[in-house]
């Protein structure tokens, strides 16, 4: 019996303790944690330097509140992130988790707009398939058609939503990729049209788009293309790197290899590697210097804003990837990673696509590679292949609803970043097996 109200209405098994890229569970299976949880745990399980920062501020100071204090850790870890401020990035905010961070990232664009004296711009603009956040405001933002449809008739009208960059199922047969992007970016350009341009705040996107599609990359161009729009309209471009960013895909953030740097980044999993609930948003100095200038700060705080453990966790987990290269692993690692699946997955007949970055990848799956054709969603392939692969003791991210929330099936690895070879050979072999027994007993 649970008195736990848990995701699937079934009971899952305990995870009792966490080694490395392990978990450990009740029954005493030892199953390779193969995604990190949904690509959180960058340092793997039972880290004791974390553990041992964490009892270290719980024993000196658990809260403080925001209103009236600041604190050590997070001062220092806002310096850590942004002692160098990268692409112009200044200030930190910290929260509890992605989703709060996505909020928070929205008021301060609708705060700095009011700030400069634009009061008309209350629009955003995001992408059908991504997904920035499970509260109200991040989910009406965010375009999981899935996660969504429950919920459409409460969500704000305020935002609005255009196509995603997924070359695998949106690019037109005999379409160039720059056709495809004059394509997209004439969409985008249309919205704003559409909205007013000077009603826009902001477009909102994830450089890797995460669990909703899988590990889906841009065509090369299309975030400089997006930013010269906002830019040309007088909008931000916020960038989602809940999921692919500090670290994950192989650069500390994901817009490194995008030709960009935002005016708002929101951040959370791979900041404190699930040690502590910890997320935040890094934000353009003309931003801050728009709130100094106005009402003096930002209109939006939080009980457990900037908490000292989960920031003191975060900061020791940033400081670990910076002791021990780990950003360099992830590349390293992840160059391993995809020629694995390639060889392994390359030829499936059921594997139509194999995408990502770094430790961020995922496998689509089709009735055939020609037709791309999708099994039919009843079957929920996602989770076969998620069970079979426990059985085989992996750990995945499954998710259906690839392509517009209702149909694909595709499931994510996102190991930690401290990695092996051997490891990651361990974890393709796990999965090609798991994909095979989830086919065969379809």
């Amino acid at each position: 019996m649970t008195r736990i109200l848990h995701r699937s209405g079934a009971i899952p098994p305990i995870a009792v303790r966490g080694e490395g890229i392990y978990l450990h569970t009740e029954d005493g299976r030892a199953i390779i944690d193969g995604s990190g949880g949904a690509a959180v745990a960058c340092l793997g399980h039972g880290n004791r330097r974390v553990a041992e920062a964490i009892g270290r501020q719980a024993a000196a100071m658990a809260y403080a509140h925001t209103g009236t204090f600041s604190n050590q850790p997070a001062e220092d870890l806002a310096d850590i992130l942004l002692g160098d401020q990268p692409g112009g990035l200044s200030r930190a905010w910290f929260c509890s988790s992605g989703s709060e961070a996505n909020e928070a990232a929205i008021k301060l664009a609708r705060q700095y707009f009011l700030e400069i004296g634009q009061p008309q711009r209350t629009r955003t603009i995001a992408r059908r398939q991504s997904y920035h956040g499970t509260t109200l405001g991040a989910l009406a933002a965010g375009g999981n058609m899935m996660r969504r449809a429950y919920f459409e008739p409460i969500l704000s009208q305020t935002h609005s939503l255009v196509s995603p960059c997924f070359a695998y199922r949106f690019k037109h047969d005999g379409e160039t990729d720059a056709q495809y992007l004059d394509r997209l970016t004439a969409e985008l350009d249309a919205e704003f049209q559409r909205l007013g341009p000077d009603t826009v705040m902001a477009f909102l996107a994830e450089p890797v788009v995460g669990a909703t599609t899988g590990c889906v990359t841009a065509i090369p161009g299309y975030f400089a293309a997006v930013r010269a729009i906002c830019d040309r309209y007088g909008a931000l471009l916020i960038l989602d790197e809940v999921m692919c960013g500090m670290g994950r895909t192989g650069t500390m953030h994901a817009w490194e290899q995008e030709d960009v740097t935002p005016d708002i980044q929101v951040i959370a999993k791979g900041l404190g590697g699930g040690y502590q609930p910890i997320g935040g948003i890094l934000i353009a100095d003309r931003i801050v210097r728009a709130l100094a200038d106005g009402s003096g700060g930002f209109l939006h705080g939080q009980t457990y804003q900037a908490h000292p453990v989960a920031c003191a966790a975060a900061l020791e987990v940033q400081r670990i990837i910076r002791e021990d290269k780990l950003v360099a692993n992830v590349a390293a690692m992840g160059h391993r990673l995809e020629s694995a699946l390639q060889e392994r997955f390359g030829n499936h007949r059921h594997v139509g696509d194999i995408r990502g970055r770094g430790l961020f990848w995922a496998l689509e799956f089709v009735t055939d590679r020609g037709s791309k054709q999708v099994f039919d969603p009843a079957l929920k392939l996602n989770e076969r292949v998620k069970t079979q692969a426990i059985a085989r003791g992996l750990a995945t991210y499954p998710m259906g609803g690839t392509i517009d929330g209702k149909l694909g099936d595709h499931v994510i690895v996102a190991p930690p970043y401290i990695v092996t070879e051997a490891d990651i050979d361990t974890i393709v072999e796990r999965l090609g097996e798991a994909v095979d027994a989830a086919l065969a007993n379809l």
